[in-house]
């Protein structure tokens, strides 16, 4: 027997003995939450067969259960939204981000997550409307072609919500987690994006050159 359906055996006794535990007292919270980060471990992330796809919303189902008894919990919050982004329901996952803002107001993490979620539904129109106009190549300094007019407004009517709501979030994300390199990272990504939906030159150049000013910092 492989290591892997060893371990797949033990999560499967695992959760069979949560699932007694939670029958014989419904309100063992902790049974509850123990049973469904159980099904989770059995998820793949990102993987897209059917059969993976029933164990992550079963795993979700399981901490909605937690949920029901401690709508505040923080774990179960913060996987079930990790599972729908991993599931790629990102409208799913940012309303479970947003919901742990709700319970915990000043933890940056939930604030990251959206500034990714937004700048991965930015990035696919950006890329999809680059291929179209074939200005898909950078300069050597990573930097794109400006989009024609019509392009561009194009760009904004798709990208404009998520790249405003996403550099917010970033930006929050740094004011209570400053040296977080990550959300740098991405608040930097955003930025591009944000500059490929400016109508006004110098806008464009100014957002490029926030962008460029940070990776050099960040560099050092």
């Amino acid at each position: 027997m492989s290591s892997r359906r060893a371990t797949s055996s033990t999560i499967q006794t695992a959760i069979h003995h949560f699932k007694q535990a939670v029958a014989l007292d419904p309100s063992l919270l902790n049974a509850k939450l123990y049973l469904a980060t159980a099904i989770r471990q059995l998820y793949v992330p990102n993987g897209d067969s059917p059969e993976n796809a029933k164990i992550g919303n079963q795993a979700i189902q399981a901490f909605e259960d937690v949920l029901k008894d401690d709508p505040s919990n923080g774990t179960a919050l913060a996987t079930i939204a990790q599972t729908y982004y991993e599931m790629h329901d990102f409208d799913k996952a940012k309303e479970y981000q947003r919901r742990r803002l709700q319970a915990d107001p000043n933890n940056p993490e939930p604030y990251y997550w959206i500034g990714v979620i937004d700048w991965a539904l930015a990035q696919r129109e950006n890329t999809a409307i680059r291929l179209e106009t074939k200005l898909n190549v950078p300069n050597a300094q990573g930097v794109f072609p400006p989009l024609p007019a019509k392009a561009r407004d194009q760009l904004e009517q798709k990208n404009g919500a998520f790249v405003d709501e996403g550099v917010k979030a970033l930006q929050k994300d740094l004011e209570l987690k400053p040296n977080d390199s990550d959300a740098m990272a991405y608040r930097n990504l955003m930025l591009r994006q944000k500059a490929d939906i400016e109508a006004d030159v110098s806008a464009r150049e100014a957002d490029l050159t926030i962008r460029r000013q940070a990776a050099e910092k960040a560099a050092r």
